[in-house]
């Protein structure tokens, strides 16, 4: 016998909404302070520099962007691939999805030095631009999830949920896959410039995603089925191991690739943090561990072994995108192929580009956590978005086995 699946607010009486609330406003006090005080003296304050472009706000940036689009994919398995599991998930991953762009937007907006730019850059289109096409793939991405997050909840639109999924689904694969082009499209560094970028941008934002609504899912839902939490879980896993595998070939072709030795050499063996962070944070912390707490029979049923491999997932996937995206720029500019080059004033003889990220940079990128949690929060809270309850008894039996 089929189950209705009722939802609920969040009722906001816990000391844990508040203190969530308050230190949630609390970040964004403190990135909206340091986008001033970058904006006011420049970003001499950063650690950025003319090689280093990109610095620790990207990362934050692109991390809840990359986020936000894998976060659609328990939504999309619901009303795409018709997994009925997942129907009283749907609801809050489109919502994640909109709260953790609109996030991740805010720091990229605030990092560019000049905000009010952005309006040249929404009305004025360089279609050979992938930045001019991100613009137009973020705000449809938030129109669409809201649209489908209304189809959801309004029973007269069910007849047309699955065609606005359909279309959330295919456009959060083209937004993801522009958001790697960024990288992929770049000739002029090596550790970029590769096709293999975009899918496994695609790949990386389904583990994210999915570590982000599973964490918030365990926080929010007390009595949350064992049962219940064996499908994303065993997701999460063959999700990782994808990643693994586009991260292997990326490498793999680089080293055959003779002219792309110096970079994996400094990548993998001769980068210093880079180096550290790609082995220790996300071999072995992002992936290595994660496999181990969601497979081997003495962790799999934990809850917090389930939680654990969450975590480590999401900061092994922070670590791949600072290797990536600031690794790539750290690596010397080969201006002169084949010719060594003593001296440059374009820094591309030197050993490395040094940086370091400054306390403002962290202040921005936890701006923008601050700020899809606090959006979630009121989402939550004046709509229902949570399933009332997640215990085995509550879903129908036949989807558990």
């Amino acid at each position: 016998m089929k189950k209705t699946i009722s939802y609920r607010i969040i009722e906001g009486k816990h000391p844990v909404f508040y203190w969530t609330l308050g230190i949630s406003t609390f970040l964004i006090l403190l990135g909206l302070y340091a986008a001033y005080n970058m904006e006011h003296y420049g970003h001499i304050i950063t650690g950025m520099t003319n090689q280093i472009v990109w610095g620790m706000p990207h990362v934050f940036a692109i991390f809840l962007i990359v986020a936000a689009s894998g976060v659609l994919n328990v939504a999309s398995i619901s009303s795409v691939f018709r997994k009925s599991f997942y129907h009283p998930l749907a609801r809050l991953s489109a919502l994640l999805a909109i709260t953790m762009l609109v996030g991740g937007l805010m720091v990229l907006v605030l990092d560019l030095g000049r905000p009010d730019r952005l309006i040249i850059a929404m009305t004025h289109y360089n279609f050979k631009s992938i930045f001019s096409w991100n613009i137009i793939l973020y705000n449809g991405f938030i129109l669409l999830c809201a649209l489908y997050i209304w189809f959801m909840m309004e029973r007269r639109m069910h007849g047309s949920k699955p065609t606005v999924g359909l279309v959330a689904f295919l456009w959060r694969l083209i937004l993801t896959t522009g958001t790697g082009s960024i990288f992929g499209f770049l000739v002029a560094r090596e550790a970029y410039n590769t096709a293999i970028l975009p899918p496994l941008f695609i790949a990386l934002s389904l583990v994210l995603g999915l570590a982000v609504f599973l964490l918030l899912l365990m926080f929010f839902s007390h009595a949350l089925g064992e049962r219940i939490l064996q499908r994303p879980k065993i997701l999460l896993g063959v999700l990782i191991g994808a990643v693994f595998y586009f991260v292997l070939a990326y490498h793999l072709t680089h080293l055959y690739i003779t002219g792309r030795h110096g970079v994996e050499y400094f990548i993998l063996a001769d980068g210093g943090i880079y180096t550290i962070l790609f082995w220790g944070g996300y071999i072995f912390l992002g992936t290595i561990l994660p496999l181990l707490l969601l497979y081997h029979e003495r962790f799999s049923h934990s809850r917090v072994s389930i939680g654990s491999a969450c975590l480590l997932s999401i900061l092994g996937g922070f670590s791949l995108l600072y290797v990536i995206i600031i690794g790539g720029q750290a690596y010397p500019l080969d201006i002169f192929p084949g010719m060594e080059v003593i001296s440059s004033s374009f820094f591309d003889a030197a050993s490395k580009h040094p940086y370091t990220p400054s306390g403002w940079e962290f202040m921005l990128g936890m701006g923008g956590i601050g700020v899809s949690v606090i959006l979630t929060l009121i989402a939550m809270k004046i709509l229902p978005f949570l399933p009332a309850n997640l215990t085995d008894s509550d879903i129908d039996p036949e989807l558990l086995d």
